[in-house]
């Protein structure tokens, strides 16, 4: 009797044992998955302020072009003052006129959006020029909720880091523009043989008419539907007071830096 119970108490003790490393690799784990998660916040914080000084000579989306397709790509950088307050107002007019206003997302826009959906709707987006440019610098191209969740990072950090002016700048120098073309700059040099910052109102409104698909809709030859949309762009442009609507932005000396 006293021999069976000794050995109860054995197996006993071994079975608590054995459970101890198991919870010893799960608390390492888990250590090692907090410190990864610290290290990839800290590290899309400093790439996100550092960017803030130094203009990036390629995006995350041009490098995926360039992994998946191949075949040159043509990006033109422009600081802000070179690219023209005509070519700024015209991207704003078309695709976030909100953009001085809201803090990276357009709530506005995201309720009309989803009413929109509700009521039978096209499910029409309501991105704005920060969430563009975050995920045009730091993410891949697709959908996912990973993804989704990403730019919603990003762009809150953009946000908070960058001036609107560096936004706008960011923007403008690395949106698609036309088909492996990306850029303001690049787009005015090849459609218009002119730098950006004499672009007409008229010829800034046609580069802005084709962001939605710059690869269906084309600048040198526009559709009708894209004439369709410069003209509205135009109108927007009127509306919105001028260029004078962009002056906290692109005037340094109003506190747009």
């Amino acid at each position: 009797m006293s021999q069976s119970w000794a050995v109860g108490c054995s197996s006993l003790g071994r079975s608590k044992n054995a459970g101890r490393p198991v919870r010893g690799l799960g608390r390492r784990i888990g250590r090692l998955s907090v410190w990864l998660f610290a290290g990839a916040v800290g590290l899309s914080v400093l790439a996100v302020l550092l960017l803030r000084w130094v203009d990036p000579p390629i995006s995350a989306v041009m490098l995926q072009r360039l992994v998946v397709e191949g075949g040159p790509q043509r990006q033109v950088w422009a600081d802000l003052d070179a690219i023209g307050p005509q070519m700024a107002l015209a991207v704003v007019a078309a695709e976030d006129q909100r953009f001085p206003l809201h803090w990276g997302f357009d709530t506005d826009q995201i309720i009309a959006a989803v009413e929109s959906r509700l009521d039978g709707g096209r499910l029409r987006g309501a991105s704005t020029i920060s969430q563009q440019i975050a995920r045009n610098l730091f993410l891949w191209q697709g959908r996912s909720f990973v993804r989704k969740g990403l730019e919603v990072w990003f762009t809150a950090l953009v946000e908070v880091l960058w001036s609107k002016r560096r936004i706008l700048e960011m923007y403008l120098n690395f949106a698609e523009t036309g088909e492996r073309l990306f850029g303001v700059a690049a787009a005015s040099e090849r459609f218009f043989d002119r730098v950006p910052a004499h672009l007409t109102a008229q010829q800034a409104a046609l580069i802005a008419a084709v962001l939605p698909n710059p690869v269906l809709y084309r600048v040198d030859e526009p559709s009708a539907y894209v004439r369709k949309r410069q003209r509205w762009i135009l109108s927007q442009m009127r509306n919105l007071g001028g260029t004078a609507y962009l002056d906290g932005i692109l005037d340094t000396r109003r506190g747009g830096a």
